[in-house]
Formats: structure tokens, sequence, C-alpha cells
């Protein structure tokens, strides 16, 4: 009966999609999406079910235009559904809700004293009710941050970064105010990284501490001149406490030069410190352990490549008292992300993207392949105590992130119910277009797909401008995901076709196609982006190719920048933060594996090939108008590189124009610059493929 009503539901939005396409009045009183819109959503994540099973605390985070701030909240939800509501609100914010093991309080981080801090507040659990009266439990100089339960209620393991030859606080904070008040800012380098992400080394490192609830000196147990950094990219913790709350399980990379290696090791060590233990083998990262509830066994993931960021996330179970390792996805071509024990101890559940999409996958602790347990685009599983409801965050094209939930099923996948509606009310005024997947002919004969999203209103028998996508990684994926960054509601709002392909080297399509971009990434690649656009030329009759503009950023940029020097089929393009010297962008990046990696070794020990994909050997070739976009503090593709790229524009006297952010990195994420990069990409886009400036409401101006 669920899968006749599914198939309803599905063919009943199918007709009401394509009644739209021909019918913009079938679209009511809803309008095009804007900016403004974009940023009165609350940005929902970090679902955490109570010791009860009977609430479910999770981060939202307001944006403000006008104050330029992000700042997240907590909320609480009854796991039975019914209204949310906010319950932390101070002016410094909060995020990292986790409930204390006996449900009678819970912790969280704020800035609201002494900088990142954590603090500890009092709930009841049978009204759903904080007391309203929160503590401080840290005051360190260099902040806290990550805080984990053990499940005995005694200790509480967090993250602060520490200068590694300081025995104490003290220590710390006389280092911290000399350094504040010299006018002398030189710094002197002796290794790598020396620079990271966006920010210059403070000759400090990450260390875990151990603090009891009630308060006093916190202990750092992993004292060295190593991190231990509490967060991977996906958001899973890098450390965990064993259930017994003995013993601590956490990840670092202790090769001499951390900048050319990707060989994080976990090791366990005990709660109260000492020697630790490495656990892992794999030449490749092994990260995020967690210890099953029955404290058998430590899961965590692992890949088999040295110095290759991009290679296969497998899970592995290492088995504490024999220390035998087993592989879980050895026959699972896909990558293992954000995952969850079951409460006895028998399963995992695992988010990890497949086809545009990321389903939520369910794996036996016994044994044999992994099978789909929920379909969509799922991150931040979390399962109840009672071992019958999985909670998780989902997105689409057309929706942020809300929270899910879904029955634990043997067999087969389940059906999720939306438990979070915050961001309802202003969806519910946007008209959105819902993404369509095609598939086409790539390089070498190799079936590829892409996807494609209509303008609100769209008219069959017109003719739409095109957008075309190119997203960076180069391991990442465009489908059935939302973005703030590069959101393709927004982008087609104006009136385009937005068109979205996923070439070789994008994830969700097994390791091989992943593998596809390395050593060639002006080659296989480049064709099924090309391949992709034919497509959608010859398949789509409103498609007018006469009137299209690419755009990218990261690798999206390297293939902008390639392109200009290999196609003049665009009336304009946008390059944000890519690499236009591969040889300039080795030498100032901050993560040289990635490099090495790519480009199969360096500039000396393989300068054919970056020379080869070097989009500056092409520079004759250059004419078609481009946008430059690049933040001053971007280290993983440096400034320099967005510089070379408009001078020699400029020199050419190839219509260009640059938007230089002086306090971005790799991302634009303050909301005002994140307004400004909207504008000044829509107007370019509209001058040179419309001919004329687009309607500015669309934008949010």
């Amino acid at each position: 009966m669920r899968r006749i009503l599914a198939f309803l539901i599905a063919s009943a939005s199918v007709f009401v999609a394509q009644n739209a396409r021909q019918n913009p009045a079938a679209m009511g009183q809803k309008r095009p999406f804007t900016f403004a819109d974009m940023m009165a959503l609350k940005r929902i994540g970090d679902p955490q079910v109570s010791p009860d099973g009977r609430w479910i605390m999770f981060s939202a985070v307001d944006v403000s235009l006008t104050e330029n701030t992000r700042k997240p909240h907590l909320w609480l939800i009854s796991a039975a559904g019914g209204d949310a509501k906010q319950v932390t609100s101070g002016e410094a914010g909060e995020n990292r809700g986790r409930f204390s093991p006996d449900g009678k309080s819970f912790s969280y981080t704020s800035s609201a004293v002494g900088g990142s801090q954590i603090w500890i507040e009092g709930f009841d659990s049978a009204s759903g009710a904080p007391s309203g009266q929160a503590r401080q439990l840290t005051s360190l100089s260099t902040e806290a941050d990550g805080a984990v339960w053990a499940r005995d209620g005694k200790h509480i393991l967090f993250v602060s970064e520490v200068y590694p030859d300081c025995k104490d606080d003290a220590c710390n904070k006389v280092r911290d105010e000399e350094n504040a008040k010299s006018k002398v800012k030189a710094k002197t380098f002796t290794r790598l990284f020396y620079r990271h992400w966006s920010s210059y080394t403070r000759f400090k490192r990450s260390h875990l501490f151990v603090v009891a609830p009630e308060g006093g000196i916190p202990v750092d147990i992993t004292p060295g001149d190593h991190d231990v950094p509490p967060f991977n990219l996906g958001g899973q913790d890098l450390y965990a406490i064993s259930p017994d709350g003995q013993e601590v399980a956490f990840t670092s990379n202790i090769d001499e030069v951390e900048a050319t290696s990707t060989n994080n090791d976990v090791f366990i060590v005990p709660i109260t410190g000492g020697t630790p233990r490495k656990i892992s083998t794999s030449p490749g990262s092994d990260s995020t352990p967690l210890y099953s509830p029955d404290g058998r066994y430590i899961a965590y993931r692992s890949q088999v490549r040295a110095g290759y960021e991009s290679d296969r996330f497998r899970l592995l179970l290492f088995e504490c008292k024999s220390g035998m390792t087993t592989d879980l996805t050895k026959n699972f071509d896909l990558w293992v992300e954000a995952f969850a024990w079951t409460p006895d101890s028998s399963a995992i559940y695992f988010a990890g993207e497949e086809h545009g999409g990321a389903p939520i996958w369910r794996v036996k602790a016994s044994g044999g392949d992994p099978e789909k347990a929920i379909a969509g685009t799922n991150d931040e599983p979390a399962i109840s105590p009672d071992g019958k409801t999985i909670v998780f965050t989902r997105q689409s094209v057309m929706a942020p992130n809300e929270i899910y939930t879904a029955s634990i099923v043997q067999n087969g996948t389940a059906e999720a119910q939306q438990l979070t509606h915050l961001n309802d009310a202003v969806l519910s005024q946007i008209a959105m277009s819902p993404i369509e997947s095609f598939e086409f002919t790539g390089a070498e004969k190799t079936k590829v797909q892409g996807f494609l999203l209509r303008p609100p209103g769209f008219n069959v028998g017109q003719k739409y401008p095109v957008k075309f996508l190119i997203h960076g990684g180069p391991q990442g994926q465009w489908g059935e995901e939302w973005s703030y960054r590069w959101n393709a509601e927004l982008m087609a709002a104006s009136g385009y076709v937005v068109v979205l392909i996923n070439p070789r080297g994008s994830t969700g399509y097994g390791q091989k196609f992943i593998d596809g971009i390395n050593g060639d990434w002006g080659g296989k690649p480049i064709m099924d982006l090309m391949n992709g656009l034919d497509y959608v030329e010859k398949t789509y009759p409103f498609i007018d190719k006469e009137r299209e503009c690419a755009l990218g950023a990261s690798y999206g940029g390297y293939a902008i920048d390639w392109l200009l020097g290999h196609t003049t089929r665009f009336k304009c393009m946008v390059a944000h933060d890519g690499m236009f010297n591969t040889v300039s962008a080795f030498g100032t990046t901050e993560e040289l594996w990635f490099n090495v990696w790519e480009f199969k070794g360096t500039p000396w020990t393989n300068p054919t090939a970056y020379k080869k994909w070097s989009p500056n050997q092409y520079v004759s070739k250059f004419k078609t108008p481009t946008l430059v976009v690049h933040g001053q503090l971007d280290y993983r593709l440096d400034i320099s590189e967005g510089f070379q790229l408009f001078t020699t524009l400029q020199l050419l006297k190839v219509p260009s124009k640059m938007l230089y952010f002086p306090d971005e990195g790799h991302w634009v994420l303050k909301p005002q610059n994140s307004q400004l990069w909207c504008k000044i990409v829509g107007d370019w886009v509209d001058q040179w493929v419309k001919g004329s400036r687009a309607t500015q409401a669309t934008r949010g101006e």
C-alpha cells in the first residue's frame, strides 16, 4: 500500500511540475527566489537525540544581512513531532548541543565570555524545558570546543589549541598576551604548514582535554607537537570516548611533513592520559573513530592509498580485544560519510553519495554488503536509544536541511518523515523548479550524468539563456542538493536554464570514475563537460545555444581558465578561485599532497604534466569576456592565481573584471560579501548573455 501511495504522489508531482512548465499560471502567486530569501532561511544541522528518546536538539543558524553575521542557536523538538522551539538565545550564539548521559542537562559551546568556551545548562526531559541557568564549565585562555560526554557522566572531552611546549594555561595566556602586545608581527617558519586554509600558523596544536562536568582544571591527555583536530569536513568528530569511560580514540597525523601527507591514523589513549597506541595501519587516511555501544569495536573511515585525499572512504571495524580489523565495505564502491551505530551494536548506518544524491545505507557488524536504507540526500545520522528510529538531516535542490526521521526496518528502504519545518514559511512563497536528470555519453564512451533546472514561470515555447555550472573539488557532485554559495535555484530565478554536469572526478559513481581525473585535468573531464552541453543543446529545444555563460569555482575555476584557451562557444565566463598557472599554484598552496597526486609529481619531477595542463600555456587563444573572483585569504589556491589571470586578460584586451575580497578565503562566507558576489556575478552574466541588466529584484536589490 505504501508503494502504491508513493507512486501516486510521485505521479502527481510530475504532473504538477509538467503543468507548471506549460502554464506559468499554475505556479500561482509564488515569486522567483531572491538572495534576501536565501538569507532568511535557517541553516539547520547537528541533530542529537536525548537519552530517553523523547527530544531532538539541533542547531539553526540565523543570518543577519544588516549585522553581517551568522549566529547559531539551539532548538528542540519532540521526537513525536510538533512545533520546534528555540532554547538558547544568547547574543554570542550557541552551538553543538549535547545531552548529558542522564538527560538532566546539556552542554554547548558559546563565546559569551572569554571566547569559545563550554557551558552546561539543566534540562527537564518531562517538559522539554531548559533551566535557563547556564554555567560556564571552561575558562581557558586558549578557548574550548567540541565537547563529548563520557557515558558514565564523569568526564567531558574537548579540544583546545595550545602551544605544545606550554605545561599549563598560564603559560599559554602569557605567550598570547606577549604576541598581542608586540609591535613586531613577523613570523619565522622552519617547516610546513606555515599557513592553512585561511590563516597563518600561530605555532599552536589542537590537543584533547578532559574535565569533570562539575568543573576543575582540565587535563591535557594528548600533549606533544601534533594536532588532534575536532572535526572532519563532513562534520563527524575525529575522536570518541569508550562506553566504559576509560579510553579515548582519536585521529592525528604524526608524519614529519604534514603538508605532503594524508596519513591520518587512529590512536587510543587512557582518558587520564598516557602513551597513545596506534591501531590503524593504512598508509592512507584513517579517521573518525566511533566505539560500538557494547565497547567491542571501534569503527572508523579508512583510505588505502597514501597521498590521495579522494581515495575511496571505506568503513573498517577494529576489534578491541583481538586487534583484528575487518573491512565492512569491501565490495561497496561508494564513499562512506557520516555514520552511527545501532544501540545493540549489530549494525551501522551511514550516508554515502550516489548519482547526485546521498542515501543512508545500512551494514551489519557481522558482515555482508551494505544495503540502501533511506533514499534522498541525507547526512548526520543519529539513532534513538531504543533502536527503532533514525534521525538525520535532509536537503534537496528546492529546500535546505531540515530534520527528518524514519523507522528502522530490517529489510528494504524506509519512508522518511519531515520533523522540522522552520523554513516552510519562506519557501512557501517561492516558485522553484525540480531538478531533472539526464544521461549522455562522455569521453571514452562512458555514461555521464547531468542535471537541468528550468526557470520559474517556464514557457515551453520560449528560448532561454544558459548558466553552465562547473563544480569544484574536483571530487564533488551536483544533484539533489542545496547550496548557500552556488545555489542553482537562485541562478535560475532571473530567467536562466541552469545546466550542471558531473564529469570524470565526480563522486557518487564509483572510484574508477573519480580516479579518471587524476593526471588528466584538461582531458576527459573537460570532454565530459562539453559532451554534456552538446547533449543539452540537441535534446532540449528551449535552450538558446547562442546565449550561454560558463561559471565555476575551485576546480570549476580551473576548468573556466582551461576553456578560455580551448573554446569560444560561451558568451561569457566566471572564474572563481581557479588555478591559472599549475607551477605557481604548486608553490603557493598549503596542502601539497593534492597537487602532487593530481599532477603525478612535482613541477621538477614531472614538468611535462604541469606544463600540459596549465591554462596559462594557452593564453593566445583567450577571447571570452571573463569575470575573475578571488579571496586574499585563499591559501588553497593563492590570490596570485586570480591576479595572474586578470592581468593576462587585461593585457590581451579581453573584456574582463575582477572581484577581489580582502577578507575571504576559498569560500565567500560573510553575508554582505555573499550579497555582493551574487550581484556582480549576476550582472556580469546578464551583461554578456542577455545584453541588458535583468530585473534587479531577483537578486534582492
